[in-house]
């Protein structure tokens, strides 16, 4: 478990045992001045724009059939029942959701999703990534924090937390596809003393599923198998294993937030880092199944997603200077940036001043990132940047 930073704030920002855990019991006050988190209607075609708001802590987003922008709400926890995870009690509710995006209107197509979070909402973890393909099935990426047996003591209502879970919109019938938290409870591949874990990025490949698990420091894949047809009925819990674990690095956990795959067919995987989130220590990795992690771009800080476009990488600093600067705290200013091959510490920056970024979609010329994930419920916001 890597140690607190000294705050003096009630529930300090704190990332520990790997896992993007995010304290802010302290974050409701204005987000700091962004590109495009307000002034959204300027009329300017090359101006940040706002396309959504009312979102409860968005995270990870992707398109899916017709143009439609999916985003996954993490929510804001609950009341009861409550466990002790590494940043303290967490509390169970149903506050996430999925929000919908299409033809300028935006409507939360599930909700009633498992979250859990600290006193007031803070460090909300529940729905982390979403891919809508087509009939509407959906594969959602739910984020926990804690490990197996901390998730059994809240009982069975929050059985798909810590999971991959599949189902359509429009239903209620959801079925785990691969519980992320029993197997780093079972295989800990990191072999950290920890066994935390926190689903986050999802990307479908040719052979299946591949996704961050930010708590057990791993990149895992898991097939999900149908017979005759795409009825969830047909849907089979499939068996997760690890594809690369990352190094902890002078006493930093990698804590991997995304994957994306590269025009070269790799995989590419972002990087926050563990306490101290230092300025410039934070890489993207680029993943060849078999083969150990290559750092594939340096100098980055606290990376939460990328995303490729016309051969061109990109990805969200939550913070731009750190998570413990004085821009990180209460509420961390971030940037989207481009991202080259080699050191980056100087910054290709794209759009900064962000409050709490997190994911990025681009479709069109323009880049779409969820803003203000830590900046308390219904604060939420994506906004479109054109990418020029």
């Amino acid at each position: 478990m890597s140690p607190r930073p000294a705050f003096s704030a009630p529930r300090p920002l704190l990332a520990l045992t790997g896992s993007v855990v995010l304290a802010a019991s302290t974050l409701l006050g204005a987000p700091g001045a962004t590109a495009g988190s307000s002034g959204s209607g300027s009329g300017d075609p090359g101006s940040p724009t706002v396309v959504a708001t009312g979102l409860d802590a968005p995270r990870l987003l992707s398109f899916g059939p017709r143009g439609a922008l999916y985003v996954a709400e993490a929510g804001s926890g609950g009341t009861a029942p409550c466990a002790v995870g590494p940043t303290g009690e967490q509390c169970f509710g149903r506050t996430g959701a999925v929000t919908r995006i299409r033809h300028g209107s935006q409507r939360r197509v599930l909700t009633g999703l498992p979250s859990v979070a600290g006193a007031g909402g803070a460090e909300p973890l529940g729905p982390a990534d979403v891919h809508v393909t087509g009939h509407g099935r959906y594969v959602l990426s739910v984020g926990v924090g804690l490990d197996a047996e901390a998730r059994a003591s809240l009982g069975p209502q929050a059985r798909t937390l810590g999971t991959w879970v599949t189902g359509r919109l429009g239903s209620d019938r959801t079925r785990v596809v691969a519980d992320l938290a029993a197997f780093e409870a079972a295989e800990n591949p990191d072999g950290s003393p920890g066994h935390d874990s926190d689903p986050t990025g999802l990307v479908r490949t040719r052979h299946g599923f591949v996704g961050t698990d930010s708590g057990g420091n791993t990149l895992v894949a898991a097939r999900l198998r149908h017979r005759h047809g795409d009825g969830d009925r047909h849907a089979h819990r499939a068996g997760v294993r690890a594809v690369t674990v990352f190094p902890t690095v002078d006493g930093m956990q990698a804590v991997p937030t995304s994957v994306a795959v590269g025009p070269d067919g790799a995989l590419y995987v972002s990087q926050l880092t563990g306490f101290p989130f230092p300025a410039n220590g934070a890489s993207i990795f680029r993943v060849v199944p078999g083969r150990a992690p290559t750092v594939y771009a340096s100098g980055l800080t606290n990376v939460t997603d990328l995303a490729w476009s016309h051969g061109r990488l990109y990805a969200v600093q939550i913070a731009a200077e750190g998570l413990i600067s004085p821009t990180g705290f209460p509420t961390p200013v971030g940037s989207l940036v481009r991202v080259h091959r080699g050191d980056n510490a100087t910054e290709d920056t794209v759009a900064g001043g962000l409050p709490s970024p997190y994911g990025v979609a681009i479709r069109h010329g323009a880049a779409y990132v969820s803003t203000c994930t830590l900046c308390g419920a219904g604060q939420g916001e994506v906004i479109r940047i054109p990418l020029g």
